[in-house]
């Protein structure tokens, strides 16, 4: 197993810095995997971080085995993680069931990681029965996850009724799940009921979005939460439709970051001073002409 993780891991890298040969592995990864892949995204504070180190606990005690990439909020400097709050999951560090890799966003506007569709798929290659991808918390521009997991779970504070409205339009839209997290919060009961409208009203082709309520601190409704996953799951893998639609969305984005291999900010940035110090600079015209 630990052989196993450790080439998982050497993997990885390799991937993550284009490193001779990443392609052809890349090309080599079997088609078809079992690994259920949920993201867990919602905005700042939802408690993401502890619902997933809840949901690590319970199918541990299920005698599965977990893969999580937390992906963390970069340095717009130098790109590299800031937080790094993987201090929650810590006691599963060591446990060889559980695979943990923290991501950094490198500045992607969507929450995620520029490789983390690549590193998805080696993950799902090495036979997890589950891979959580845990998304920076930064509000409604979180919603590139809905094009890279098969079941994605918005999680939620009853503290956050009135931005329901303004998050509507983006990451409310994504959801596949609601979670009330923090359940035992005042106004909770409220706040559900107003969701499960507002699901409702967002009905998916025989999918009824469920809201459900957790207290991930105190390990209370992860049997639900993971039943709801289950049933989701089940439904896209007899939607051929929908799973076309998913890997649509992934070669989508794989191509846009191809494309855009050659761009970066600092030459950018550099080709501007330069332009600044030899003229007048027209931001439409350097764009137009690069």
């Amino acid at each position: 197993m630990n052989k196993e993780v450790k080439a998982l891991a050497r993997s990885i890298s390799l991937v993550e810095n284009e490193a001779a040969g990443y392609e052809q592995l890349l090309e080599a990864l079997p088609a078809n995997s079992d690994t259920r892949v949920i993201g867990i995204t919602g905005p700042p504070g939802a408690g993401k971080s502890t619902l997933v180190n809840a949901l690590i606990t319970f199918l541990l005690g299920q005698d599965k085995r977990i893969a999580i990439i937390a992906v963390d909020p970069s340095s717009p400097f130098n790109y590299g993680a800031l937080l790094g709050d993987r201090i929650r999951m810590g006691q599963h560090f060591d446990n060889q069931q559980v695979f943990i890799r923290s991501m950094a966003s490198r500045g992607a506007l969507g929450g995620l990681s520029p490789k983390i569709i690549e590193v998805s798929d080696l993950i799902k290659a090495a036979g997890f029965d589950y891979l959580f991808i845990e998304t920076v918390g930064v509000g409604q521009s979180e919603v590139e996850i809905a094009g890279i997991a098969d079941t994605t779970v918005v999680v939620v504070v009853p503290e956050a009724g009135d931005e329901i409205q303004t998050m509507k339009a983006g990451l409310m839209e994504i959801a596949d799940i609601f979670v009330v997290n923090k359940a035992d919060r005042d106004n909770a009961d409220e706040f559900v009921k107003n969701l499960r409208l507002l699901a409702h009203s967002r009905h998916k082709e025989n999918w009824e979005i469920p809201v459900l309520k957790t207290i991930a601190t105190k390990e209370e409704g992860l049997a639900a939460l993971v039943n709801a996953i289950t049933g989701h799951q089940q439904q896209v893998q007899a939607n051929r439709q929908h799973h076309a639609l998913l890997l649509a969305e992934k070669a989508y984005q794989l191509l846009q970051h191809r494309r855009m291999k050659d761009v970066n900010r600092r030459s950018l940035q550099e080709q501007i001073l330069q332009q600044m110090t030899t003229g007048a600079f027209n931001l439409y015209r350097f764009v137009n002409n690069y």
